[in-house]
């Protein structure tokens, strides 16, 4: 321990290859994740290395890093619990809104049929494009593909797509930003 606090990197590195097995069997025993065993056993490890020069050891080694994966695991969990009740809370709070909100399945539904409109006044191509990149998730690749026709084809047709959507549907986000 002196050498290590002599800051002797040597030091910690057979510190670290006398003890890291038996760190990381403790916090896997305890968690039964072996990538998060080992991420707490690095981060004791790490630990130990930043704190070397104020630290003071009562008993042996061995009892302090099993100390260090005790303190870790809980830490861990209380981290976990709080991101949970955040997580509850924020799901609470939609559902809540949905509830506030009943016409939004509404506004939904007539925004939808607006879109849908406006691709009937696409040319057929174009629409099919559309359709295929949007509502099928295909990548331009596959799209010029299956339609014979050039990758660039396929882009232009989007961009030419999206355009005219724009133009035709632009009063929808001026009354979603009104309504919002």
């Amino acid at each position: 321990m002196a050498s290590l606090k002599n800051n002797d990197p040597f030091a910690m590195e057979q510190i670290f290859h006398a003890h890291w097995e038996n760190v990381f069997d403790a916090a896997f025993k305890k968690l039964g994740d072996a990538a998060l065993a080992q991420d707490i056993t690095q981060e004791i490890f790490i630990s130990l290395w930043e704190k070397r020069s104020k630290l003071e050891l009562t008993g042996d080694l061995s009892g302090y890093l099993y100390g260090a994966v005790k303190h870790r695991i809980v830490d861990y969990y209380r981290s976990n619990a709080i991101k949970d009740d955040h997580r509850n809370e924020f799901a609470f709070l939609m559902n809540q809104k949905k509830v506030n909100a009943p016409d939004e399945n509404l506004i939904f539904q007539d925004t939808a049929r607006e879109v849908e409109a406006a691709m009937q006044c696409l040319p057929e191509r174009m629409r099919l494009v559309i359709s295929m990149s949007r509502q099928e998730d295909k990548t331009v690749k596959e799209i010029a593909g299956e339609l014979n026709v050039s990758v660039q084809t396929v882009k232009n047709q989007i961009t030419a797509a999206m355009k005219i959507l724009r133009e035709n549907l632009s009063y929808i986000l001026i009354i979603a930003f009104l309504c919002g």
